[in-house]
């Protein structure tokens, strides 16, 4: 044979492989591939080459229909938007010159949001950039999908088949005595990354994105499913659930919805929009690399987070507390360091575009767990998850048949954590008894009593009595205006009550505090009563 045919026999057998590699990995390549948009007018039709075909409404910027290879994933009854929907909105588009990305904007006149896709993906690229609250008061992009196709839904959220509302409109019981609710079984923001749902052969996943613009911090939870007769899947970007702090204006995200057969996809390459000019987008950025944190609790993971009124973030520490922080927006940023979910120390640290800012290795000063004490119930971490039912407040409503009963709970120091409520409900549990023991040096002495709480309902905050002694009762600590341990989180704000107690009121031997919420305002229920959610209790020495 030849060198000619062989030569010859070897392309014929490259350009067959090369062939089905196309065919078997249509998105290796995929940004290259034409993109084919069609606009009659009254809808743009866009169908990505790999399987996506979607439709927006030119009226209004929202989705009606998302097909993956021919199935229909949006719900029949409403649109995929962002918020509520805008009603109405100036909707245009335009292709790249090779035609193989698009990009739709959708504007009002203090919202404008984005669409972009690349031929050959099965993604929906999306950023929104708002200069002022939308009127239903939270920024959120929801995919309604299809409820009789999107079956595999996360269980939390999965409201079908309740008996009713337990709580508000929006948290639901069974005939078991269980719960669900939208706002069960969420991720704390520095774990959002990419989360669906699925049907035979589909699936479709929220890429959460950057949340710089996003309000709460690292630990905040917001709403990210809702199953009942359509399957919703969210990407909130604030609200007023539990907020602790003001919103974020300017451009939210980038974010994505993915379309696949029904696999986990990977988190994709934002980058290359920043060719797309989006209003609000930031190219200049700097970086923060801290060496280190001394003092450090080795039995607690530790974040550094960055705050100002423009822009969040965050990172893990390692465990000698180093920490980097890449593409900041520049600017003057709070740098609070977490000890758990406890702020252990601030510091304000300044962020150039184009540079890097490096903090040698900084000693963490505000760790109360370092104090003496005589006894301590729990540890200052900011979180209740060693208390009783602790670890079940962001999956289900408190009044949930699995777990166990709230009290009133008597309690002696040294016992075990988790018999000690994660919650003090005026309605509920009230009053927790603590019982302990001091020697005759301990009674002869005054002693501080510090109660720590991660949020309050209510305006709830402790009345102490020791040994039958009144102690002077607190006001109320400042907290989000809105229910919180009921919906999922027990995040607010971090307050420690403090009584200095002075030795005529301790004995020898047995001693006996009780606790019980007071408040200014009425309750509207059992659960929806003056409380708080616990950190830590101590008397120190």
């Amino acid at each position: 044979m030849s060198r000619r045919l062989v030569k010859k026999g070897f392309s014929s057998f490259l350009l067959m492989v090369m062939m089905a590699a196309a065919v078997l990995y249509p998105t290796s390549t995929g940004h290259a591939a034409t993109i084919n948009v069609t606009d009659n007018g009254s809808r743009i039709e866009v169908n990505t080459g790999a399987g996506l075909v979607y439709t927006v409404n030119k009226t209004n910027g929202d989705i009606i229909s998302a097909k993956m290879n021919g199935t229909e994933l949006n719900g029949s009854s409403k649109g995929s938007h962002i918020s509520s929907g805008l009603g109405s909105a100036n909707v245009t588009w335009n292709t790249s010159p090779s035609g193989s990305t698009l990009l739709i904007t959708v504007s009002t006149s203090t919202l404008t949001h984005y669409y972009a896709s690349r031929g050959g993906e099965n993604i929906i690229y999306m950023a929104t950039y708002v200069t002022a609250e939308p009127s239903v008061g939270e920024l959120r992009y929801i995919f309604r999908g299809n409820g009789s196709v999107l079956t595999g839904v996360p269980a939390n959220s999965n409201n079908r088949n309740n008996t009713g509302a337990i709580e508000s409109e929006d948290v639901f019981g069974y005939a078991n005595g269980q719960s669900t609710s939208k706002y069960y079984g969420n991720d704390q923001a520095k774990d959002l990354t990419i989360r669906g749902v699925t049907g035979i052969g589909v699936g479709v996943f929220m890429a959460y994105g950057d949340r710089e613009k996003s309000s709460g911090g690292p630990f905040f939870r917001d709403i990210q499913f809702q199953s009942g007769g359509d399957t919703e899947v969210y990407n909130y970007m604030n609200s007023g659930h539990a907020q602790t702090e003001n919103w974020r204006m300017g451009l939210h995200g980038p974010y994505a919805l993915i379309f696949t057969t029904g696999a986990t996809p990977s988190v994709p390459d934002f980058s290359w929009m920043s060719s797309l000019n989006l209003t609000g987008w930031v190219s200049s950025r700097g970086n923060v690399v801290l060496n280190g944190l001394s003092g450090m609790d080795t039995g607690y993971a530790y974040t550094v987070g960055f705050a100002n009124s423009n822009a969040q973030y965050w990172v893990n520490a390692s465990s000698s507390g180093a920490a980097a922080k890449y593409s900041m927006i520049p600017g003057t940023y709070t740098m609070t360091v977490y000890k758990g979910e406890l702020a252990v120390y601030t510091e304000s640290v300044n962020v150039t575009g184009g540079s890097t800012t490096t903090l040698n290795t900084r000693t963490i000063n505000n760790d109360p767990s370092k104090a003496s004490s005589i006894w301590r119930i729990g540890n200052w971490d900011g979180t209740p998850s060693e208390f009783l039912n602790g670890q079940t407040i962001p999956i289900r409503h408190p009044s949930d048949s699995r777990n166990p009963s709230w009290g009133p709970v008597s309690y002696a120091t040294g016992s075990a954590t988790n018999k000690f409520p994660a919650i003090q409900f005026r309605g509920q549990n009230s009053p927790t008894t603590v019982t302990f023991s001091l020697n005759s040096s301990q009674a002869a002495s005054s002693h501080v009593l510090n109660i720590g709480i991660t949020a309050a309902y209510n305006n709830g905050r402790p009345s102490v009595t020791i040994n039958g002694q009144t102690l002077t009762n607190p006001a109320a600590s400042s907290q989000p205006n809105s229910r919180s341990f009921t919906i999922g989180t027990y995040r607010g704000n971090n307050t420690t009550f403090s009584w200095n107690i002075p030795a005529s009121y301790f004995v020898n031997g047995s001693n006996t505090v009780t606790i019980t919420p007071i408040s200014g305002s009425s309750d509207l229920g059992n659960w929806l009563s003056a409380g708080w959610v616990y950190d830590c209790v101590e008397l120190l020495n």
